[in-house]
């Protein structure tokens, strides 16, 4: 009796794992294909020099997207993230400019940091304090970050620690060893998301909030401390980005909002909560940058990356989001049914 029983569990968890990890192969597969295509066309692909620089373009963006991964978690999205990533480069060009002694670079980034978290708190005041949607809430947060941006640096100025950008971005061979540590961090947030009461706790809460609140889990607590990882790895993505570009440019990160969504999706998180991935965060990150980077090896129009990252985005909703609408949808028709039967009974 207990085999069978414990059969359909077994099957159910192997369907979740393979679920899971089904959109990071994909993306791993497809991302080797494209580039053993374009290195067949164009050798000077797989150099060391554009190699790591694909790594480094990928950091910032994968940053964002396991942060925004933390926020879809909960059933929730971050906008300003993009907006978050900018003022951090312009803080970072006040605070950690060349001049700057060893412990004033740490004060520094315990600013930059700061303010990200400051941020952080404002956007959960609104959403739970106030009631606000998130998006509503993280996009007027957007605009005002935006502003604030603008004001501090109208134009792009105000150059970054050369000691600080050599240290994040010190590589081994090709590899910065600051993208071995990210995808470090993404296999043990994977791990804890997965495999612990408090990873299970927080997809519970993106699931469904009132039933995990039901059986004792303290959703509210669960809610700010995936805004404030948001945060933070908006302004670790901020440093990152601060480090290519070694200036406070107050446009810089205005692309980062939509394809952090793009990523966390394409590695499987989904937009209705409780469902995710960092590692795939992380790949999807790396695969939308690979996207962009073979365009040029190929002759194609650069322009032509940005509506790539679009349209994979929707491939994405449809592979991945749309059997879960539908089970909602049908679950929902069930339940109305069941209770316009008991009102007329």
């Amino acid at each position: 009796m207990a085999t069978t029983i414990s059969r359909p569990r077994g099957d159910a968890i192997r369907r979740l794992h393979l679920g899971r990890w089904l959109p990071i192969l994909a993306m791993l597969v497809l991302i080797v294909g494209l580039g053993a295509y374009t290195n067949r066309r164009e050798p000077s692909f797989t150099s060391e020099f554009n190699l790591n620089g694909l790594l480094i373009a990928t950091m910032p963006l994968a940053l964002a997207a396991m942060g925004q991964t933390s926020a879809l978690m909960v059933r929730a999205f971050d906008v300003s993230v993009g907006a978050l990533m900018t003022m951090c480069v312009v803080v970072s060009s006040f605070v950690l400019t060349p001049d700057r002694s060893g412990w004033q670079l740490v004060l520094g980034v315990l600013a930059v940091i700061g303010v990200a978290l400051t941020v952080g708190t404002v956007n959960v005041i609104l959403i739970r304090g106030l009631g606000l949607s998130s998006i509503i809430a993280t996009l007027a947060m957007l605009s005002i970050l935006d502003g604030i941006s603008l004001w501090l640096r109208p134009q792009p100025d105000g150059l970054i620690n050369n000691g600080f950008i050599n240290f994040l971005l010190k590589s081994i061979g090709f590899v910065p060893i600051a993208f071995i540590v990210i995808v470090v961090v993404a296999f043990a947030a994977d791990v804890w998301l997965y495999r612990s009461s408090g990873g299970l706790a927080a997809r519970a809460t993106g699931l469904d909030e009132q039933a995990a609140d039901r059986r004792g889990v303290r959703v509210g607590l669960l809610f700010v401390r995936a805004f404030f990882i948001t945060a933070f790895a908006a302004a670790m993505g901020g440093f990152f980005l601060a480090a290519q570009v070694g200036i406070g440019d107050p446009r810089i990160g205005s692309s980062f909002t939509l394809t952090s969504i793009a990523a966390a999706v394409l590695g499987g998180a989904s937009i209705l909560g409780g469902r995710g991935s960092f590692i795939g965060a992380v790949v999807g990150a790396l695969f939308l940058n690979v996207v962009i980077n073979v365009l040029p090896f190929l002759g194609v129009s650069a322009s032509y990356g940005r509506i790539m990252v679009g349209a994979l985005t929707l491939v994405a909703l449809a592979f991945y989001q749309a059997p879960e609408l539908l089970a909602r949808f049908r679950t929902f028709v069930a339940n109305f049914r069941l209770s316009r039967a008991r009102v007329e009974t």
